[in-house]
């Protein structure tokens, strides 16, 4: 269904589902510190109806929007410009519109960098690294990882040749979910970019984790809820964890200050995250 025209400048976020979204919270809360006019909110667009929510967010006073599932491929075909590291990943999640033109960047991959360099302390170049999933966020997150120097990530995939296209440029391995579910025990650090944890799927988990070796270190890029089954039985097992938070504060943050020249307050979007969630997590 359209939506009516807005009078007053907004950002936003799109995508589907979105309810769960806690964009619109973080981002208010930095606009309103910083005293600045547009609000942020989230906007849930069908996939036979992107391109017309573009055209009207461009048509109704739209700064900028983030891109969420299942988008982040998609919106590229409907971009003036794209920026290079954006282009070289394959993905969007930050849209800068400049009067009638979009603009594409990538937040995803350097966003969940800098949270690991951060629960690492940057000591991970070396690590064997397995990405479950190859969507979008698995895109920004393995291509980022090469060209950081993290030589060795392999990825495991429900499809494999979706998996298989991602590491084209690496030497690195494309796996069956069922085949990487073996040798867990292998990985230093196994990162989950799939949705499955989140709702509708809490109390689900994207892979068998009976193999895992109380050594590695489990990240799920899902935030709500900030403890997911995954990294639960992660915890059971003896693994480090971290939950999909750091990312998606640096994301959120590395876009706001591309739409506004400002740099948010990263603690003031962790402290709401965990307030709405109940309370700061383990991870």
């Amino acid at each position: 269904m359209r939506l009516s025209k807005l009078d007053t400048p907004f950002y936003a976020v799109i995508g589907d589902p979105i309810e769960q979204s806690m964009s619109p919270a973080i981002h208010n809360a930095c606009l309103q510190q910083l005293g600045l006019e547009p609000r942020y909110k989230a906007i849930r667009v069908p996939e036979e109806e992107l391109d017309k929510q573009v055209e009207w967010l461009v048509e109704s006073g739209c700064k900028g929007f983030n891109v969420t599932i299942p988008h982040k491929l998609r919106i590229m075909d409907l971009l003036d410009d794209i920026d290079p590291y954006a282009k070289a990943i394959g993905a969007v999640n930050t849209v800068e519109i400049q009067g009638n033109r979009l603009k594409g960047y990538n937040t995803d991959g350097p966003g969940f960098y800098r949270g690991l360099s951060d629960f690492h302390q940057g000591n991970f170049d070396d690590a064997t690294v397995l990405v479950l999933g190859a969507g979008g966020a698995a895109r920004a997150i393995v291509k980022t990882l090469i060209m950081k120097g993290v030589s060795n990530v392999s990825i495991a995939n429900r499809t494999v040749s979706k998996a298989q296209d991602l590491l084209e440029e690496s030497g690195s391995e494309a796996l069956s979910i069922s085949a990487a579910e073996q040798r867990l025990a292998e990985y230093d650090i196994i990162i989950n970019t799939t949705p499955i944890g989140m709702y509708p799927k809490e109390g689900s988990v994207p892979i068998d984790l009976s193999f895992v070796s109380s050594k590695s270190t489990l990240v799920d890029i899902i935030y709500n809820p900030l403890l997911t089954e995954f990294l639960r039985i992660g915890l059971e097992r003896g693994c480090a964890v971290q939950n999909g938070v750091p990312m998606f504060v640096h994301q959120a943050a590395l876009a706001f200050e591309q739409w506004t020249g400002k740099e948010p307050d990263i603690e003031l979007m962790k402290e709401i995250i965990h307030e709405k969630l109940g309370g700061k997590p383990t991870c």
